[in-house]
């Protein structure tokens, strides 16, 4: 796979090129749409981002792990993940566009 991670600057960017804000409008409205999506995660707050996904929160309970290392039973304690499930239009996208590239891939194998 071997990808770019795509940063806060990459989306600034983004912002600056295809909405033609400033950049340093680009980089307040990239600040303020993560903090705000931040800070409702944080409230426990589920958020859907229509034709992306959904941040959920989950609370976990205390369990019993074990160290693979030695097998020693270790306790985990109880804590809040952030789980993320992308919507199922972004999964056909993920997903043509896999499709698209395997085809490209047969093309040039020819």
């Amino acid at each position: 796979m071997g990808g770019k991670t795509v940063t806060r600057a990459d989306l600034c960017e983004a912002v600056y090129r295809k909405v033609g804000l400033s950049r340093t409008e680009s980089a307040q409205l990239v600040e303020v749409v993560l903090d705000e999506i931040s800070n409702c995660v944080v409230r426990g707050e589920p958020v859907k981002l229509s034709s992306f996904g959904s941040f959920i929160v989950r609370n976990k309970s205390e369990r019993i792990g074990r160290n693979p290392k030695t097998g020693e039973e270790v306790p985990i304690s109880p804590r809040r993940v952030m789980v993320f499930k992308p919507s199922n239009v972004l999964k056909d996208k993920i997903n043509d566009a896999l499709v698209k590239r395997r085809a490209g891939d047969a093309r040039d194998d020819n």
